[in-house]
This record gives structure tokens, C-alpha cells and sequence, in this order.
């Protein structure tokens, strides 16, 4: 049996989709930390059958929103004194900015560079976004 020890304050990144462990691992730049991180994959769970998590010894800024649109069933839980201080569960933001990109050739994003893509949640149960400027569908996939 693994055994991660808990951690007296800092962050863990619990329920992440089995698989997605890692991209988030390195979206958050947690391969180049000094401090302590562990990365667990595949761990069971009751609610998914299987999870990754990622337990953080150290306090640092994560952006919920691009986490949110990660996986939503993520849960973030703040640890203080090795306890859960506050818990915080995401799901898909209502706007996305910067995270993905128009398709649409004729977009006003794909001829003007410094133009940052924006989408807005259109429809929550199917993960459908559009783009703010021409409407361009886009559908989140787990």
C-alpha cells in the first residue's frame, strides 16, 4: 500500500480525472518546485472509480478558473495545522479567457494577434461554450 504522508499546510488538488493528474501537475509548474509536491495517480475512489490527486507543501496562487475548465469535478481543499481549513469544489466557469483558442478563420482573434479569445458558457450539461466575438461553438470534452 502507498503511503503519502499528510501535509501540515499547503494545498491538495483532489478528484482530478484519472489522467489529468499530470497536465495539471505541469500546467502549474510543480515539476520545477522546491518544495515538497506529490503527484498520486490512479488512486480509488468511491464517487469516480479512479482519481488523481496532488498534494502541495506549500502555499501557492492557482487559477481556479483554468482548473475549472480542466476537470469541474475538481475539489481544492486549503490545509492548515495538517486540517482542512476551507474547501472549495469547482465546476465550468461561465467565461474563459486566454485558456483556448477560436477556431474560426474569419474570427477577429486569428487577425488580430494581440486580441486575448473569450468564451462564454452557453450551455452547462453539455460543456458548450461560444466565442465572445463570432460565436464559434466550442464543446469542453473531459
Amino acid at each position: 500500500m502507498l503511503n503519502i504522508d499528510s501535509i501540515s499546510k499547503g494545498i491538495v488538488i483532489d478528484h482530478i480525472n484519472a489522467g489529468y493528474g499530470y497536465s495539471i501537475f505541469k500546467y502549474l509548474g510543480l515539476d520545477k518546485a522546491d518544495f515538497a509536491v506529490a503527484l498520486i495517480m490512479n488512486v480509488p475512489s468511491k464517487k469516480f472509480g479512479k482519481k488523481d490527486l496532488i498534494k502541495i507543501e506549500n502555499v501557492i496562487d492557482v487559477d481556479l478558473t483554468m482548473l475549472g475548465f480542466i476537470d469541474p469535478n475538481i475539489t481544492i481543499n486549503i490545509i492548515e495545522d495538517e486540517k482542512i481549513v476551507k474547501k472549495i469544489n469547482l465546476s465550468l466557469p461561465e467565461r474563459v479567457e486566454g485558456i483556448i483558442e477560436c477556431k474560426n478563420p474569419r474570427c477577429i482573434t486569428s487577425e488580430e494577434r494581440n486580441i486575448v479569445h473569450k468564451f462564454i458558457l452557453i450551455d452547462k450539461e453539455n460543456g458548450i461554450y461560444k466565442c465572445e466575438y463570432c460565436d464559434q461553438i466550442y464543446a469542453w470534452e473531459c
